[in-house]
């Protein structure tokens, strides 16, 4: 059975191979291009690359031998591919047999192509990887060039053993090695800036981290003119990092990188770059946070997703956009309009699509006005989103996306927009007007373009109008649209209002506020100064050790995504019982990937920049350890901070634990419970796991209390004077609303309705209320009758086994007088004293059960 199945499996394989090469073949003969690894079109190797470029800044010309080896080298290395096989090329589609094959190409590589990794490039000694003859061709040509200091050869070198390129072996060491010799050559700023970097991180243990050392040479290269060097001086000078922190020194940096930004934002075609970061967000976002769905701050409280998993929230993007065709199909023009914005604008897993979006929007047009222009219906509704669609073709037109630029036809589309009042159309006519495109430049015409956007609250019409504004010397009015427009974080806007602080025009200077939006300007062009979308990829990839080095580039450059992402990666203690080492198939993580040290520095500083699951994740490394010596103080601190926000329910029910346990703080459990009754609060999904740890801390409080403890026991809720409750917020509940609560029942007090939500007073109401009381009151008398017979039975034992007993001396004592050993009972009595007043003869004040007075005395009659 087992081989019939490998034998199915293999025949997807070689089913989904003979497909794809299908697809190429046929491409070929469309002249269409091909797809690569990513899908993307595969094109011949670029002469020169941006790396390339930088690196060539330093060839001074040493030589004309070393330069013919370097370009000899260059040749032999874009000649050199990575091995890779179309089956792991082979991703998941929407369709039945595209996600058949994909889960059997995993189940094929899960049973048989799941080895154990045999290279560790940061043990003491690693194998030799042995080169291929082209690569070790082209390494022998770049170490000759290296030897007579060809600055073009020690970069390459130094890059290949630092990111592996050309699938050359990583070594970390010899990197550091070609890029010092490379830095202290001719000062070559990329040169530097990896050499800072690797002094920041100690990356690959190829040097000790040193932080004063790093920021010098990160210094050095941002007079160079390295971006990436002059946005880490700035972040380590606006957090302190290596040095005291400095706003006058990190403003000044920042200026630096949002002059670029904004030199890069405002190029292109009219209306400057479109850039809608999609390639940063945190990888701990895509499983519901860093401690998972629901117990997140990303995942829980007020940004819990409460809605049915039938909502879009939860669909997949394919199904969004087959849902969306079906309904455009049936004639939907919403629906049409739609998926021709989400073809322009792309997604993060979708790629935009001008061809698609214009025939969408086309078909939009079409229903509302005629190859002439003429209006075909009346119909307000098809006119509003036949307006927008207008919007979208005449920007596609004058920016000349999806097709050639044409002024004429863009002012067409917008005229026709602007008879149904669309904000998009009033302010590209407004760029128009400004810049003097297919119309006369006029100031005036475009301001008043730009204010009728502005009023319908469209972001890049704001800035404008504020730019505007500014250039008459009208500050306020100015500012008060930049504010207007950095609510949706508009990049002119922040540069704007940075401008304006570091200025002090029409204000007091503020260097704090300055630095500030420098900086969101400045990692708002993360286009030219990171490397997001190469991480992005390596870790979807599975490459983890590629991805961690980029990110890491990125988290010294101050972006708070790529630090928490870091610290992600590295994390080692996301469950408190991890199978993983008992699973003989589980990839045992790299070296690389193992430090801790390093995960807590970027949890703290991703904690700095206000990431409360980063702040809780700190105090846990803190109260275990993890990294640095266990501290309990500091991980208080850590919890309280993250407490404070009023949004981690994780972070108040870790502070009702401590105190619970008295571990950094002092025990107190009636402060416990105030904690855990806040963690319910913030969080309704925590329910359960709150119940639970109130009903162990209630049982330890009742504990301390009958013992008398030295903890402070869990207190009633206070009263005032007239004995009403001083918590008026709190809600008492019902038995049956207990119980209800508890199996998960839709009730107020579990959704924390207000006074106002309950229904009135009501006979039924009152009835249900008073069988619950009757119930509670039949139950304590049954415990209390319960709890008496338990006492009669025990008393009567008792007195059975003490008159067997003085029998039993009866006749010991019988036996002893017969021997003359003992006295005689008359003397044994006459010694003993008296008995007192009442007192029986066995020295109690009970009846025996055979006294007369005995059943008086069970039916309460004692006195009668």
């Amino acid at each position: 059975m087992k081989v019939r199945i490998l034998h199915l499996i293999w025949a997807l394989f070689i089913f989904a191979d003979f497909a794809h090469g299908l697809f190429e073949r046929t491409a070929v003969k469309r002249n269409l291009p091909q797809t690569g690894a990513e899908g993307n079109p595969t094109t011949p190797a670029p002469e020169g690359t941006e790396s390339t470029k930088e690196w060539q800044q330093g060839g001074k010309g040493h030589g004309n031998q070393a330069s013919i080896a370097v370009q000899e080298a260059l040749s032999i290395l874009r000649n050199i591919r990575i091995p890779q096989s179309r089956l792991a090329r082979f991703e998941k589609t929407s369709s039945f047999i595209g996600t058949s094959l994909y889960y059997a190409k995993e189940v094929f590589f899960f049973l048989f192509m799941n080895g154990p990794r045999t290279d560790d490039y940061l043990q003491p000694g690693p194998s030799e990887r042995k080169l291929s003859k082209p690569l070790a061709e082209a390494v022998d040509l770049l170490e000759g060039a290296a030897k007579e200091r060809e600055p073009d050869a020690l970069f390459l070198l130094a890059e290949m053993n630092f990111f592996g390129n050309y699938t050359h072996p990583k070594n970390y060491k010899e990197a550091f090695r070609r890029y010092s010799d490379l830095a202290s050559l001719d000062g070559n700023s990329s040169a530097q800036h990896m050499i800072g970097f690797m002094y920041a991180t100690g990356i690959g243990e190829a040097v000790e981290r040193d932080q004063a050392r790093a920021l010098t040479y990160h210094t050095f290269a941002a007079l160079g003119g390295d971006t990436k060097s002059q946005m880490t001086a700035a972040y380590r000078h606006h957090s302190g990092i290596g040095t005291p922190r400095n706003c006058n020194e990190a403003a000044y940096w920042y200026k630096h990188v949002a002059d670029k930004a904004i030199a890069f934002s405002r190029s292109g075609p009219p209306g400057g770059q479109t850039s809608h970061q999609k390639d940063i967000y945190r990888l701990a976002d895509e499983n519901g946070g860093v401690y998972g769905e629901g117990a997140s701050v990303v995942s829980s409280g007020i940004n819990a997703n409460n809605r049915g998993p039938s909502s879009d929230s939860h669909a997949n993007i394919d199904d969004v956009l087959e849902y969306l065709d079906l309904m455009s199909r049936k004639g939907d023009l919403k629906a049409t309009f739609s998926l021709g914005k989400l073809h322009y604008d792309g997604t993060r897993t979708t790629k935009r699509n001008w061809r698609t979006a214009r025939a969408y929007f086309r078909s939009v047009a079409r229903k509302y006005w005629a190859r002439d222009g003429s209006v075909l219906t009346e119909d307000d509704g098809i006119g509003r989103v036949a307006a927008k669609a207008a919007g979208y073709l005449g920007r596609m037109s004058l920016r000349g996306e999806g097709m050639e630029q044409n002024l004429e036809k863009a002012l067409v589309w917008f005229k026709r927009g602007l008879a149904n009042g669309d904000a998009l159309c009033q302010y590209e006519l407004g760029l128009m007007y400004l810049n003097g495109l297919a119309v006369r430049k006029d100031p005036v015409t475009a301001a008043e373009y730009f204010r009728g956007a502005a009023n319908q609250d469209f972001t890049a019409a704001q800035s404008y109008l504020g730019q505007l504004y500014l250039d008459q010397g009208d500050v306020s009015t100015a500012v008060r649209y930049f504010d207007l427009a950095a609510r949706h974080g508009h990049i002119e806007a922040f540069y704007h209002l940075a401008e304006i602080s570091n200025s002090g025009i029409g204000r007091e200077r503020s260097c704090g506020v300055a630095t500030v939006y420098y900086k969101l300007v400045a990692e708002k062009a993360d286009t030219i100064h990171s490397a997001f979308p190469e991480a992005n990829n390596a870790y979807n990839e599975g490459d983890s050790e590629t991805a961690l080095v980029n990110y890491m580039m990125a988290a010294e450059q101050g972006y708070e995504a790529a630090q928490a992402n870091v610290a992600y990666i590295l994390d080692e203690y996301k469950s408190m019982f991890s199978v993983d080492s008992l699973l003989p198939w589980k990839k045992q993580r790299n070296s690389f990937l193992r430090n801790t040290v390093l995960a807590l520095i970027y949890w703290t500083r991703s904690a700095k920049q206000s990431n409360i699951d980063s702040m809780v994740k700190m105090g846990d490394y803190y109260l275990g350890g993890h990294g640095v010596e266990a501290d309990l103080e500091k991980a208080a601190i850590c919890y309280q901070t993250a407490a404070e926000t009023h949004q981690s329910a994780q972070a108040r029910w870790n502070l009702g634990w401590i105190h619970e346990n008295g571990l950094g703080v002092e025990q107190d459990f009636h402060l416990a419970k105030r904690f855990y009754d806040q963690a319910l609060e913030t969080n309704q999904e925590a329910y359960l796991p709150v119940k639970l740890s109130l009903i162990k801390l209630r049982i330890r409080s009742f504990w301390n209390t009958i013992t008398y403890g030295k903890v402070n026991s869990i207190q009633p809720d206070p009263v005032d004077a007239r004995g009403l409750n001083t918590e008026p917020n709190k809600k008492e509940f019902s038995f049956n609303e207990w119980l209800s609560n508890f199996l998960e029942d839709p009730h107020p007090y579990y959704h924390g309705a207000e006074d106002d939500d309950f229904p009135e007073p009501s006979p039924e109401n009152d009835y249900i209320d008073d069988i619950d009381e009757s119930i509670i009151e039949s139950l304590v008398i049954l415990a209390l009758a319960g709890a008496l017979a338990f006492l009669v039975y025990y008393r009567q034992q008792r007195q059975n086994n003490h008159r067997r007993e003085m029998e039993r001396q009866q006749q010991e004592s019988q036996s002893q007088q017969q021997q003359g050993t003992v006295q005689v009972p008359d003397q044994q009595a006459a010694t003993q004293d008296p008995p007192m007043p009442g007192e029986q003869a066995d020295g109690g004040f009970f009846p025996l059960p055979d006294d007369p007075n005995y059943g008086q005395w069970v039916a309460g009659g004692v006195g009668h």
